[in-house]
């Protein structure tokens, strides 16, 4: 699935039962053209392709022709729930994976938040050891020197993603966000927005 599936049911999820327009301005409004890269056009699109395999419940207005109203069904919850989680866990090179789960990361318990950023510092971590591996062995006769530099940037990425989870990961562990459970009305409890 795809960062713009995981916003739209996080989005519908957060206001309980809402149509596409409200969907899409929330998300504008958040700046995902930016940082995700999710076009309008796909926010309905994929309002309408979760519907189809029923991860939300479309209901056509009477009142309203044309408007379809949308809710998270019990399946499009889990599923939810696994995107989100994966899109923490995960050290993916996709940015926009990893920026909707940040965008979303409230709806967790701090207990899983703080898993599955463990998770993927250690996924980091061990990424970095084989790098600084397989940098230190001798490279194959005849490859450019220049090609070096992947090494070095692979290394330097790895190095400011270890940093940046450790730092977010004792953020969350010492109280920074209000995660759900916390509050009544916590950012991203169902129906909460």
């Amino acid at each position: 699935m795809s960062a713009t599936q995981l916003l739209v049911l996080g989005v519908v999820r957060g206001f309980g039962r809402t149509h596409g327009y409200r969907v899409r301005a929330e998300l504008l409004s958040w700046g995902i053209d930016d940082w995700a890269n999710v076009k309008p056009g796909s926010i309905y699109h994929a309002l309408r392709q979760l519907a189809k395999v029923g991860l939300l419940e479309a209901t056509e207005i009477e009142d309203w022709p044309g408007r379809v109203d949308y809710s998270v069904t019990p399946e499009g919850d889990e599923q939810f729930f696994r995107l989100l989680v994966d899109a923490l866990e995960r050290p993916e090179h996709r940015a926009d994976m990893l920026s909707a789960g940040l965008a979303l990361m409230p709806a967790l318990s701090r207990d899983r938040a703080v898993a599955a950023l463990s998770t993927r510092l250690e996924a980091l971590e061990t990424q970095r050891a084989a790098l600084r591996k397989e940098s230190a062995a001798p490279h194959a006769a005849g490859l450019p020197p220049h090609l070096g530099e992947l090494w070095t940037m692979r290394a330097q990425y790895l190095d400011l993603s270890v940093k940046w989870t450790h730092d977010l990961l004792e953020r969350v562990r010492s109280g920074a966000y209000e995660m759900a459970g916390e509050h009544e009305r916590s950012f991203g409890t169902p129906g909460s927005w």
